[in-house]
C-alpha cells in the first residue's frame, strides 16, 4: 500500500472560528442548505460527533458521487483542527483504500483565515495517485469553502 500526499492552503477573510464552525462543527446543516444541487444530506450515523464518530455524506441526484463515510479521528475545538478519514465511497473505488484529511483554520496576518488542508491518499497495492487525478476533488472542496465563505460574509452575525 502506497500512500501520497497533497496540501492546499488559502485565505479568506472570515474569521478561523466562523469558519471553523460552519465548516466543521455545523456542516450538517449547513451544506445541505447552502449546497443542494450537490449535497442532499450529512448524517452522523454512529457516536456523537466527536473523535471516533462516523458521518455520511449523500449526495444529490444527478452527481457522479452517490455517498461517502468519514471517521473523525480528532476534533480540536480549541485549535481549530479537525482529522477524518474517509473510509468508504465512490471516490475510493478500487484503488484507494482511504483518504485521510487534516483540516486546519489559523489567524493570518491580517486577522483573516488561513485555511490548511492536508489528504494523505492511501493506496491499495502499487497504485499511485498523481495530482492532477485529484484536481477535481480539491477544485470541489475549494468551491464549498468559497460558497461557505461568501454566505458568512453577507451574515456577519451567523457563527459570530
Amino acid at each position: 500500500m502506497g500512500a501520497t500526499s497533497f496540501t492546499q492552503e488559502f485565505t479568506c477573510p472570515i474569521a478561523p472560528s466562523r469558519m471553523f464552525r460552519a465548516l466543521i462543527l455545523d456542516s450538517n446543516n449547513l451544506i445541505p442548505k447552502l449546497l443542494p444541487q450537490f449535497i442532499k444530506s450529512v448524517d452522523l450515523i454512529h457516536g456523537d460527533g466527536g473523535a471516533g464518530s462516523i458521518e455520511q455524506v449523500k449526495f444529490a441526484e444527478g452527481t457522479d458521487t452517490k455517498y461517502v463515510k468519514h471517521r473523525i479521528d480528532e476534533l480540536d475545538k480549541d485549535n481549530l483542527v479537525c482529522k477524518y478519514t474517509m473510509i468508504e465511497g465512490d471516490p475510493l473505488g478500487d484503488k484507494l483504500e482511504s483518504i485521510a484529511y487534516e483540516v486546519r483554520f489559523e489567524v493570518g496576518s491580517d486577522g483573516d483565515c488561513n485555511c490548511k488542508m492536508t489528504s494523505d491518499y492511501n493506496a491499495v497495492g502499487d497504485f499511485t495517485i498523481k495530482e492532477e487525478e485529484i484536481k477535481a476533488g480539491r477544485d470541489k472542496t475549494r468551491g464549498i469553502y468559497k460558497v461557505v465563505e461568501a454566505y458568512l460574509l453577507e451574515n456577519p452575525h451567523v457563527y459570530a
